[in-house]
């Protein structure tokens, strides 16, 4: 099963609060690859939007999206986009 990793900054300017957790949940669960976040060495499930407020990360903060599945380098690809696009907030 194929793993695809990549880190990944957060521009936006109030980082992973509650609309964009949503958002990066909700593009997480169009994949049916595992999708795990991490910061600072805490792993959640990506898929959970409580689970990623969780982490408290905010503008700047580096986080380490790792997905293992089918279309691992999709979600990735998928996620990496939305975090790029600074969750559409700008």
């Amino acid at each position: 099963m194929p793993t695809v990793e990549r880190e990944l900054e957060l521009k936006n300017r109030y980082g992973l609060h509650a609309r964009p957790a949503t958002l990066f949940a909700e593009v997480a669960n169009r994949y049916t690859s595992e999708i795990k976040v991490e910061k600072d060495g805490q792993v959640v499930n990506g898929k959970s939007i409580f689970e990623l407020i969780m982490l408290a990360a905010e503008q700047g903060s580096r986080l380490v999206v790792r997905a293992s599945g089918e279309d691992a380098e999709q979600a990735v690809a998928a996620i990496a986009e939305l975090v790029e696009a600074r969750f559409h907030e700008e």
